[in-house]
């Protein structure tokens, strides 16, 4: 299996360390480039956030297929916002019209209700449970060529179709969530699993829980990915220095003064806890692992950071892959010129130097 790169794309030139608004516009001519360099850069695919005022990431994606040739499109999508049947349909259609194969629905259940989109959920136990039950039904509605039918504790539909199947048969289901319930709903229904950047003993610690979720429903363990951030640097120093400056520029930027976050929210999840934990142990941990980064923003999402020289931080992911890692979802805070980097310094070198290792473990 080889090791998967994703990138991130936002509406505009938007960054932790710049701009207080990401989906207040949409620069088209950024995201086309944004997304041609990713393409170029050699990763697999590219994150479309979403967000309760952010532009509709299916859309973004049409958009950006139209632009690229190969490039895969992985949308966050917030299951129950839209009915699942509704979901099945718009995910087919859009696998047929961006060429195939090249969508992953990226489910995001949410750490508390959102009441603005008519969700008003609150208990953790329930959103899974229900984004369960989503998920099983447009998984179904792929599969079936007749109308189903189905009765559960939060979905009812009666003579329920999707015609248009993707183009492969099914469309890729990427999932997260740090809690015992999130795992369950993991090995049922994800193809890929998502973790954000821990240290390694919190990463293996996850891994083994999923694994053995899998061998409690009798299933396979999904694919691993892990979401960290990236601050080369030509030297050790240098990379350093660096990451001093993007943290002071979070810092100044308004956005996450006040323990400011980017949902609003102050309830944090299992995984902003577990990092934030992480943070309170010490801001450095292994080969490279740099946490201030994630205090500062109060852990939102993938805010940890890989710092160093090139070498260093091809290390420090290979120990990841060693764990059992085979997708990385990699972003910058120089979204371009980090997005460029990330192609001539690190991917080609890890994807040949984790090749080895598997064939070895072959």
């Amino acid at each position: 299996m080889s090791i998967e790169f994703v990138g991130m794309v936002f509406p505009n030139q938007w960054s932790e360390t710049k701009g207080t608004r990401i989906g207040h516009k949409i620069d088209l001519d950024y995201l086309r480039y944004h997304a041609r360099a990713h393409e170029y850069a050699g990763f697999d695919k590219v994150l479309i956030a979403s967000g309760p005022s952010s532009p509709d990431s299916t859309q973004i994606a049409a958009y950006l297929a139209q632009h690229t040739e190969q490039l895969g499109f992985m949308i966050a999508h917030r299951p129950a916002l839209v009915t699942p049947n509704l979901a099945a349909r718009s995910f087919a259609t859009l696998d047929h019209t961006t060429g195939g194969g090249r969508i992953r629905l990226h489910a995001i259940t949410g750490i508390t209700a959102e009441p603005q989109e008519g969700d008003y959920i609150v208990d953790k136990i329930q959103r899974y449970e229900r984004t369960g039950e989503y998920l099983d039904i447009i998984q179904k509605l792929w599969k079936s060529d007749q109308p189903i039918s189905y009765e559960g504790k939060y979905f009812k539909l009666e003579n329920a179709f999707c015609p248009l199947k993707p183009v492969n048969g099914t469309i890729p289901i990427s999932f997260g969530g740090s809690s015992d319930i999130a795992y369950d709903i993991a090995v049922r229904h994800a193809d890929l699993y998502s973790l954000w950047g821990e240290p390694l003993a919190g990463v293996k610690d996850q891994i083994t829980k999923l694994k053995l979720a899998a061998e409690h429903a009798n299933k396979p363990q999904p694919p691993v990915s892990l979401s960290v951030r990236l601050i080369i640097g030509p030297t050790e120093e240098l990379a350093w220095q660096r990451a001093e400056q993007i943290l002071a520029d979070i810092q100044n930027n308004p956005t996450f003064q006040n323990n400011g976050t980017l949902s609003g929210h102050k309830i944090k999840g299992i995984g902003s806890q577990r990092l934030l934990a992480a943070a309170q142990q010490g801001d450095r941990h292994d080969r490279a692992l740099w946490m201030p980064t994630a205090t500062a923003v109060g852990a939102y999402g993938d805010t940890t950071a890989l710092v160093g020289t090139p070498d260093t931080i091809i290390a420090a992911l290979l120990d990841y892959v060693d764990l059992g890692v085979t997708t990385f979802l990699n972003r910058g805070y120089d979204p371009i010129y980090d997005t460029v980097d990330y192609g001539r310094y690190i991917i080609p070198a890890v994807r040949e130097e984790a090749a080895k290792r598997l064939k070895h473990i072959a």
